[in-house]
């Protein structure tokens, strides 16, 4: 058993094809084949159901799959670990952002990123948060950045900016009439429009609205920013969106209208986060570094 034939092993049942596992591993088909069955037959245990145009793991394969996953990314480390001794800053990194950060920052850091950065990779993903600290502890990714604090062992932390949040109203409402900043007492006896459970920033909007009394109506909640700036379009009630949200190409659209709040303004502070055990510390400060630059100077 060696790692190429766990890694074959994964791309079927990432697939759930032959034919596409073959691809993905720069193999041909009948050579994939007969490695999954060579590794069968090493262990002495079924891992694929092989069916006519269909194939799927068995239920020992899936949990197989589960530890090649783990291995594979250790064997990645490893090669990680043997560069970073010549060249800390190249080779890939493997980000993930929250869905209410990651499109409004993505655009701003990164180009400045490939240019202080050109022999460092990246590797994209979104998950909501609870995806993001899960993946990140078991090493599928080696940054993370969501809103803070968080409190997780073995889990380092740094701020890289803050965002204060505004109030996004449908056009016709009483406070889109309002020119000065508004006060957090002035959202009082108004329809909240929040994202679903699982969205830290949900849970941030409660926190902000916590002084005041606010209706949440149980027949709306959005699953992105931009559904719950359509509802408040359509008129369904108001929301809080981060500031990047608001200055991004969708934040002035006909219907919308945004209203910062007095000083001191409730905010967010945005952070990266990754294993205290990675090896990846040099590459993460490095891409950290570059994100508290632009977003400072974009204050």
């Amino acid at each position: 058993m060696n790692l190429k034939d766990l890694k074959y092993l994964v791309a079927i049942a990432d697939t759930g094809h032959f034919g596409k596992a073959a691809e993905r591993t720069f193999v041909s088909q009948p050579t994939l084949s007969a490695q999954i069955k060579k590794l069968e037959e090493y262990l002495g245990v079924k891992l694929v159901e092989r069916q006519p145009k269909k194939i799927r793991l068995t239920e020992l394969g899936e949990r197989v799959v589960t530890l090649a996953r783990r291995m594979l990314d250790q064997g990645e480390e490893i090669i990680a670990l043997a560069r970073n001794n010549s060249n800390p800053l190249a080779g890939r990194l493997k980000i993930a952002l929250i869905p209410t950060i990651g499109p409004y920052l993505l655009p701003r850091i990164m180009q400045k990123i490939r240019k202080a950065l050109p022999d460092l990779g990246l590797m994209l993903y979104e998950h909501q948060t609870e995806s993001l600290l899960r993946r990140l502890r078991d090493g599928e990714i080696d940054l993370g950045i969501m809103a803070l604090p968080t409190m997780q062992d073995g889990i380092e932390s740094r701020v890289l900016y803050e965002e204060n949040f505004t109030v996004a109203l449908p056009t016709g409402h009483l406070l889109a009439q309002v020119k000065t900043p508004i006060k957090v007492r002035e959202l009082e006896g108004h329809t909240l429009l929040l994202l679903e459970d699982g969205h830290c920033l949900r849970d941030q909007a409660l926190e902000v609205c916590s002084r005041v009394d606010v209706h949440e109506p149980e027949d709306y909640r959005a699953t992105s920013l931009e559904t719950l700036r359509q509802m408040v379009v359509a008129g369904l009630g108001i929301t809080l969106l981060p500031e990047l949200a608001v200055e991004s190409p969708f934040g002035a659209q006909r219907g919308l209208v945004v209203r910062e709040f007095a000083k001191p303004a409730p905010s967010r502070n945005v952070g990266g986060v990754w294993r205290k055990s990675s090896t990846r510390v040099s590459a993460i400060g490095a891409v950290c570094d570059v994100i508290r630059q632009v977003m400072n100077r974009a204050v």
